[in-house]
């Protein structure tokens, strides 16, 4: 049965319903944040808003009160959701680094120690935006030019459009496609402790007036009000200047994580576009469809054997590695999956006559260090590195590991109990085949 994307999803996400909600890893702290509006809203509903049924003119207008109260924090919750539960704006991932030739500026450098030759991509390009130079970054784990004001969280492990910052309270990451959500819950959720409060002070006034108390008297006939006030009070310093430093960020158009970055650089913002326009761009454009299908199945093979490619920009493909190139091969789109079968067979096979000290038939006419090598690559499948020293040099502490017979090459007994020793400690095991080098 195919799998489907939010199965294979490399990022550090959590799924539901089948990958239709789509949560952060830290989820838990999003119950924390219902717990811290829900539980003061039932109290506030139970000692405060009880008493006040019936203090009005109209003998239930008080009921209006707690109608409020119980609608508006079910839409604060929603609010909350929906910033929570969706695809911020999550830049999929490539499967394989950028092509050398959709990258111009992209060097071969080689290194010491004759490795092959590794390809490095620049860090970052220039693009324009709006008349002005705006440098993007490579992303080592997605493998992709970031766009423009995108950023690589380290928490959800994604790129997201338009980063703004991962909150915790949420347990999401803040971007282009819920940015708006977080804005109204933390806009609403300033209006809902600044109604609570204000209904508890009513509350305490209406006792002042009834017995004609003082304030400390009223306030120890209902200390569930004044509890309710220090703790609205408390919230509405922390949601409310949330709310007054993004309205700021809308207006000026800027993220977050750009106001914290790039504040002393005074640079020139490209984005802003005068408050108004800021406002109608944030708060009424329509937010973009995902770019990502998460239900969407995924198939069985391709699940199997795509590997990940090393979190860097160098990507060097190295003979050695058998079936890390494999699986690099069959992602990219590269040698078929058979041809992959029977070079796997052929190695088990060599392997089998390696361990029961068969002749593996290395035909050999002269006896060039060349000839040696081309057969033994035909033989194993992979290149045999010999060192010129090794084979002019008589005082080089092995010795020969091959006896001529019949103009054929066998294996002899020390290279039999070498290559066990080999096998025992998993160099055959398709990761890491290093041949032992041969002395003439």
């Amino acid at each position: 049965m195919a799998r489907r994307v939010y199965q294979v999803w490399k990022g550090n996400n959590r799924f539901f319903l089948g990958g239709r909600l789509m949560f952060g890893p830290d989820i838990r702290s999003l119950f924390i944040t219902i717990f811290l509006i829900v539980t003061p809203v039932v109290f506030f509903c139970i000692y405060v808003v009880r008493h006040l049924l019936h203090k009005f003119p109209g003998y239930d207008s008080g009921y209006a009160i707690l109608v409020v109260a119980i609608v508006y924090t079910f839409y604060v919750l929603v609010l909350l959701f929906l910033t929570s539960a969706r695809d911020p704006g999550i830049v999929p991932r490539a499967p394989h680094p950028p092509e050398p030739e959709d990258i111009p500026e992209a060097t071969v450098v080689a290194e010491g120690g004759g490795q092959t030759p590794r390809l490095r991509f620049p860090r970052t390009k220039d693009v324009v935006v709006n008349g002005v130079l705006v440098k993007i970054k490579y992303c080592d784990t997605c493998m992709i030019y970031r766009p423009p004001r995108c950023s690589h969280c380290s928490i959800c492990d994604n790129c997201v459009e338009r980063f703004d910052h991962h909150c915790p309270w949420v347990g999401q990451c803040i971007g282009k496609r819920n940015y708006i959500f977080f804005f109204m819950f933390v806009s609403s959720a300033t209006l809902l402790c600044i109604y609570v409060f204000a209904m508890s002070a009513l509350y305490i006034k209406f006792l002042m007036n009834d017995d004609d108390k003082t304030v400390w008297g009223a306030m120890k006939q209902s200390p569930a009000s004044v509890i309710l006030m220090a703790y609205s009070f408390i919230c509405v310093w922390f949601v409310g200047g949330l709310t007054v430093f993004h309205s700021y960020l809308i207006s000026t158009n800027q993220t977050t994580y750009e106001n914290f970055r790039y504040r002393s650089e005074n640079r020139v913002n490209p984005y802003n576009l005068g408050a108004v326009r800021n406002f109608r761009e944030i708060l009424c454009t329509k937010i973009p469809a995902s770019k990502t299908d998460f239900r969407a199945k995924v198939e069985r093979d391709a699940s199997r054997h795509v590997v990940d490619i090393p979190s860097n920009t160098d990507y060097q493909d190295d003979p050695g590695n058998f079936r890390t190139k494999i699986g690099a091969d069959v992602e990219t789109g590269g040698t078929s999956t058979g041809e992959h079968d029977m070079e796997l067979e052929s190695k088990d096979e060599l392997q089998s006559q390696l361990k029961n000290g068969h002749d593996i038939g290395l035909d050999i006419k002269d006896g060039s260090q060349d000839a040696y090598q081309e057969a033994f690559t035909r033989a194993l499948g992979m290149p045999l590195h010999v060192d010129a020293s090794d084979t002019r040099s008589g005082a080089h502490p092995r010795q020969s590991s091959w006896g001529r017979k019949s103009e054929s090459w066998e294996i002899s007994p020390d290279l039999l109990a070498m290559d066990s020793a080999a096998r025992e400690s998993g160099r055959f095991n398709g990761r890491n085949i290093q041949p032992e080098r041969v002395n003439k």
